[in-house]
């Protein structure tokens, strides 16, 4: 009932009144504070929900919908779920793009005599979650975006805030198309745009479902907000734009809100350029598999292939190199040549990654304490990881130095004393809840052992103050018992009751006994009726204190998370170089690539041991600018561009490539158009999306700029297409966005009439995929040459993949046919598909000069023409004449 008045009564059915329990009156206020979000509110055991609440949420959980007060004739909605297994819930709910509320018993029920006191205690929404069991996927980042448009130039500032790690961006788009690819590299979990700007809203919507809107926060939250900005630096060299300072306050407001918290986990924003990294739009991230493969599952792409990283935040960070590769030839090389001296020490390697095992997600581990979701166990787990980072710490301290490791190794040194402190502290088997005691170890504090002892030797106590007592009087026959109503006394039979001292107070009579207690007796049934609870008590200030010490080194354990993190993904790439005999690229500024014998770092992985066949990329802004790559199906010119691409974006993330050498140019930006495809949301065809992927291409290159093209005009006509595909290509080869830079190009075509463009422009070559017919079989080689391939061999191809042999011997009967001029539907000698009788080519791009011309004579009626019409088109017609022939 979202907005419903937290008061005594509620309308019912009919319109009548209904007078509320305290509960529900209670659950309406907090309900109000939730919004929309489905409030999961605390009931001994179960989190319960009610009324609207309950009726969306039961289908999506699959559980019983039933009622409150059924008798009632408008009886209230209700449903339930088990707490111990709530996180289960939570992610259904999440999966189904619905927020949750948490509800919880804030005050102590054996305190309360009345309604036991709760509170909203949390907001969860999909990038909040903190924990695995609610939705949270270990090998990826959580980002929660927000859009903010600048007051001037149509820019977009993007902030984003990864609540699980604490690490905080932002970064300018010049536009919103800009802004649209930028948040699809982001990829967040959830994002937010301004009230009421639809157009924003739309372009987040195209990325993902989850998008709300916020404007800037409230005058309180507000105050906070600006508490915690004013701790950062926002300034300096590259100071952050208002916009950019805006969409971080509506970040932290919004984390405020959903966590109930602060922002103590929270590390210094960092502010980019786009522009630092080489940029990919999202159709060429899924056409390369950067991080995805075919069926959106990580297997079978780049960060599949390349993730032996040994903890969870070192596969996000190498994700993130992949995603963000480099511009910076400095930082590139600082990344290779640590990468180097780690192939250098193998055994090094493998004692490295033992320990990074141990250390564990330990940038989220970290940020658990920030937020205060972390427990005894959580700190025990801390306790380790930072004795395995000092053996990392001593272990990359032999590596031979470079800057970035004498960087990590000076950030990943543990705080001093903290995990003797820890140690000292905890017990070694700690409980999931710290009220469920033991967390202390023995004999680290002496209240907590005195009260431990207390609860655990009551009998003994006992025992013991029967005996003294025993002596005392002379009365051999008494004992301590126990009543539930009475407690502890001393029983005393009647023969001995003119033994009992005056300090036994009587506490109650039976016939055959009198039952007695002293202040001794009483201290001690008071104290090991406390004990437990003080003990706990206790173990919780001692457990607060230790919470407090790791807080105060919260920014210096962010900062080792995120080296580790660093030489993980560093030690990962150098194991994979080592072992797949990949080479350290050479990134320069000038224009010519130059790989040899390179490989496709995913396609070689799952291939056979040896069997993948390595090629050569040659490109150059003077004599090899634009590749026409021609060759069969199948032959391997899909898995040839790609790699080309590959190759060159690994080397910018600062990795070793899978080929024999690389000189890899400085490169802005990889444009890919491969494979075919409609976009049924948008209601484009599958050649509206070609020609829309070719679009965004020819209007965004530079001089720097990698295009690989595999067909472009296969989705229409055969004249159209070829007519696109050729002044697509003239286009790349001769846009010059500055004096001397040219865009570099590999365009796999079938249109067999691209080739002639290499007589006509001086910087086109031709190569092809070779191939060895053998009677009516093909054999690829997969080995692309110089020279265009001299057919395509598409029948062959068709009986490979398992066409009805009748089928495909009709084919042939068909190709020969048309080939001479006599297919189906032609007349005898006449020509088929363009081809003159006996031509074996395809079709000619143009048709010979003067055909339009002598068309048009031919269809004249002079006969109906005037003398004056006759002059005036005879007069035209010259003059076209005059220009086509150049006259």
């Amino acid at each position: 009932m979202a907005g419903a008045q937290a008061s005594k009564k509620v309308r019912a059915g009919g319109g009548r009144e209904r007078k509320l329990t305290p509960m529900l009156a209670q659950y309406l206020r907090v309900k109000e504070e939730a919004g929309d979000a489905i409030l999961f509110f605390r009931l001994g055991d179960f989190y319960e929900m009610f009324f609207e609440d309950a009726e969306r949420a039961a289908p999506i959980l699959e559980v019983a919908l039933t009622s409150r007060n059924k008798d009632d004739p408008d009886p209230i909605p209700m449903c339930g779920v088990p707490h111990h297994a709530v996180e289960s819930y939570i992610s259904k709910l999440l999966q189904a793009d619905l927020k949750v509320a948490l509800c919880d018993q804030v005050g102590d029920p054996a305190k309360s005599p009345g309604l036991v006191e709760r509170d909203l205690v949390r907001i969860i929404t999909p990038a909040t979650v903190l924990d695995e069991g609610e939705g949270l996927q270990s090998a990826r980042a959580s980002h929660l975006c927000v859009l903010v448009p600048e007051e001037k130039g149509g820019g977009v500032a993007i902030a984003t805030v990864d609540i699980t790690t604490g690490a905080m961006r932002a970064c300018r788009a010049a536009d919103r198309a800009l802004a649209s690819e930028e948040l699809a590299r982001i990829a967040p979990r959830e994002v937010l745009v301004p009230p009421g700007d639809s157009e924003l809203r739309a372009l987040a919507e195209e990325i993902l479902p989850a998008v709300a809107e916020r404007g800037a926060p409230d005058a309180a939250r507000a105050k906070l907000v600006d508490a915690a900005l004013a701790g950062f630096s926002l300034d300096g060299e590259r100071g952050f734009a208002p916009a950019e300072r805006e969409g971080l306050r509506r970040a932290l407001a919004y984390v405020a809100e959903t966590l109930r918290g602060g922002f103590d986990h929270l590390r210094p924003p960092a502010r980019y350029e786009i522009a630092d990294h080489l940029q990919l739009d999202l159709r060429s991230r899924r056409n390369l598999a950067l991080v995805e493969g075919i069926d959106g599952r990580p297997h079978g792409s780049l960060w599949w292939a390349l993730n032996e990283t040994s903890t969870a935040m070192g596969a996000r960070r190498l994700r993130d190199w992949l995603v963000y590769p480099l511009q910076d030839p400095a930082r590139i090389e600082e990344r290779l040549g640590t990468i180097e001296s780690l192939i250098e020490s193998p055994g090094l390697r493998r004692d490295l990654g033992g320990e990074f095992s141990a250390v564990g997600d330990f940038e989220r581990l970290v940020a658990r304490f920030g937020v205060g979701r972390a427990g005894p166990r959580e700190a025990a787990r801390l306790g380790r990881a930072l004795r395995a980072t000092e053996a990392i710490a001593r272990l990359a301290g032999e590596v031979a130095p470079t800057d970035l490791m004498t960087h990590i190794l000076q950030a990943a040194v543990a705080p001093p004393d903290l995990v003797e402190q820890i140690e000292a502290t905890l017990a070694d088997s700690l409980p999931v809840q710290l009220a469920d005691g033991g967390v202390v170890r023995a004999g680290a504090d002496e209240e907590v052992d005195r009260l431990r002892g207390l609860a655990e030797d009551a009998e003994r106590l006992l025992a013991e103050l029967e005996a003294r007592e025993r002596k005392a009087t002379g009365i051999s026959s008494l004992k301590i018992k126990h009543h539930r109503a009475l407690g502890y006394f001393f029983d005393v039979t009647k023969p001995n009751l003119g033994l009992v001292p005056e300090r036994f107070v009587r506490r109650q009579s039976l016939t055959s006994s009198e039952r007695f207690a002293t202040p001794e007796l009483t201290e001690l049934e008071q104290q090991l009726a406390t004990a437990d609870a003080r003990c706990r008590e206790r173990e919780a200030e001692i457990f607060a204190a230790l919470l407090e010490e790791i807080g105060s080194h919260e920014a210096g354990l962010a900062a080792q998370a995120n080296a580790l993190a660093d030489l993980d993904v560093l030690v990962a790439l150098a194991e994979v170089a080592h072992q797949r005999n990949y080479v350290r690229p050479e990134i320069h500024r000038g224009s010519a690539m130059e790989i040899r014998e390179g490989r496709h770092p995913v396609v070689e992985r799952t291939s056979a041991a040896g069997s993948f066949v390595a090629n050569d990329a040659l490109l150059d802004d003077s004599e090899r600018q634009l590749v026409i790559l021609t060759g069969p199906n199948m032959a391997g010119k899909s898995t040839y561009l790609r790699q080309v691409a590959l190759i060159t974006l690994m080397a910018h993330a600062g990795s070793f490539v899978p080929a024999a050498q690389a000189r890899i140019p400085l490169t802005d930006r990889i444009w890919t158009r491969v494979g075919a495809g409609d976009d049924l949301v948008a209601g484009d065809s599958t050649f509206m999306v070609e020609m829309k992927e070719t679009a965004a291409i020819l209007g965004n290159l530079t001089g720097r700029t990698l295009v690989v093209l595999d067909e472009i005009g296969r989705g229409t006509s055969t004249y159209d297409g070829i007519a696109i595909a050729w002044a697509v290509a003239e286009y790349l080869h001769d846009f010059e966005p500055t004096p001397g830079t040219r865009t570099k190009t590999i365009f796999a075509t079938h249109f067999h009439e691209l080739v002639a463009l290499a007589e006509e422009r001086p910087r086109v070559v031709n190569a092809s995929v070779s191939v060895r017919e053998w009677k009516d079989d093909v054999l690829f080689l997969r080995k692309v040459v110089d020279g265009p391939a001299s057919r395509s061999y598409g029948i062959a191809v068709a009986r490979l993949a398992g066409v009805p042999e009748g089928v495909v011997a009709r084919s042939r009967e068909l190709l020969r046919q048309l080939e001479a001029g006599e297919g189906p539907g032609h007349e005898e000698g006449g020509q088929a598909f363009g081809r003159k009788p006996g031509n074996t080519r395809q079709i000619e791009l143009f048709a010979p000069q003067g055909e339009s011309l002598r068309s048009e004579l031919a269809g004249l009626d002079v006969n109906s023409l005037t003398p004056l019409e006759a002059l005036t088109r005879l007069a035209e017609l010259v003059a076209r004449a005059k220009e086509e022939s150049g006259g």
